[in-house]
C-alpha cells in the first residue's frame, strides 16, 4: 500500500473507533445517575470500600488510622451554569472510551496486522484480551487504591486551619477520570514493552540496566499518595513493580527470539 493508502486506512480506523466512543458514551448518559452517585463520587464517601479496608489494616497493626473517618473534610462546589452539563458530557465519554476499548484495541490490530508474518496475525484473539484485561486491571487499580489515597491525602492536606477545602466539580471529576484513565495505560506497559522489543528498539538489558530508577520513582509515588506506613505503600508499589519485571521478562524473550530468527537468516 501507498503512503496515502496508509493514511486513508489510519483515517477510517480513527472514524469507526469515534464512532463506538458515541455509541458506548450514549450508552453512559443513560446510566449517568448510577456513574455519578455510585462511581464517580464513591471515594468522597467515608465508607467507600478502600478506606474500609485500610481502616481495618491500620487497626490490627495499629498504624496510622486517617482512613477511619467517616466523612472527608472537603464539599464539592459547582460555580458555572454550564458546569454539570459540562462534566456530564465529558464523564461520559470518558466512560464512553473505557467500555469502548477492546473495539478500538480489534481495530489496532486491523491496521497494523498487514506488515506481520501470517503465524503472527493468529495472535489476534490472545492480543485483544491480554491488553483489554490489563487495561481495564488499571482501570480498577487507579479507581479502587490511587483515587482514594489521593483523595484522602488531598482533602486532609491543610496548610491552615483558616482555610476551607471547596473543591470545583471538574477539579475533583479530573482527578477521578485522569487517575484511572493514566493507570489503566500503565498496565499496558508488557504490551507496549512486547512491541518495542519485536522492533528491536528496546531490549531487556536497558529495563535492567534503569531498573532502579523505576522503582525509586514508584516508591515516590507510592510515599506521597499513602499515609506514612509501609504496608499502604507496598500495596500501591508492588503491582507496579510486578508490572516492570514482567516487562523484562517480556522484553527477555523477545530479544532472545530476534537473536534466533538473525542467526537463521544468516
Amino acid at each position: 500500500m501507498s503512503f496515502l493508502n496508509h493514511l486513508e486506512e489510519l483515517r477510517w480506523l480513527l472514524v469507526r473507533s469515534s464512532i463506538a466512543i458515541l455509541i458506548t458514551s450514549v450508552i453512559a448518559v443513560y446510566f449517568n445517575q448510577f456513574i455519578f452517585d455510585v462511581i464517580i463520587f464513591g471515594p468522597k464517601q467515608g465508607s467507600f470500600v478502600t478506606y474500609q479496608f485500610f481502616c481495618d489494616i491500620a487497626q490490627r497493626f495499629n498504624l496510622d488510622q486517617s482512613f477511619c473517618n467517616n466523612e472527608l473534610p472537603f464539599v464539592i462546589q459547582n460555580r458555572t451554569m454550564d458546569g454539570q452539563l459540562s462534566v456530564m458530557i465529558w464523564t461520559c465519554l470518558t466512560a464512553g472510551f473505557i467500555m469502548a476499548f477492546p473495539f478500538i484495541l480489534w481495530e489496532f490490530w486491523k491496521f497494523i496486522s498487514p506488515a506481520l508474518y501470517e503465524k503472527e496475525r493468529k495472535y489476534a484473539k490472545s492480543f485483544i484480551i491480554v491488553s483489554s484485561f490489563l487495561f481495564f486491571l488499571g482501570v480498577l487499580f487507579g479507581y479502587f487504591i490511587l483515587v482514594p489515597l489521593s483523595i484522602n491525602f488531598l482533602a486532609n492536606f491543610t496548610i491552615s486551619s483558616v482555610v476551607e477545602n471547596q473543591i470545583d466539580i471538574n477539579s475533583y471529576i479530573s482527578l477521578v477520570k485522569t487517575t484511572s484513565l493514566a493507570t489503566g495505560l500503565v498496565f499496558e506497559l508488557p504490551i507496549i514493552i512486547f512491541f518495542l522489543a519485536y522492533l528491536g528498539l528496546i531490549t531487556d538489558a536497558f529495563l535492567k540496566e534503569y531498573r532502579r530508577y523505576a522503582y525509586l520513582l514508584i516508591l515516590i509515588i507510592a510515599a506521597i499518595v499513602t499515609p506514612p506506613d509501609v504496608i499502604s505503600q507496598l500495596i500501591v508499589s508492588i503491582p507496579l513493580i510486578i508490572l516492570y519485571e514482567c516487562s523484562i521478562i517480556i522484553a527477555k524473550f523477545i530479544t532472545k527470539r530476534n537473536l534466533q530468527n538473525e542467526v537463521k537468516q544468516v
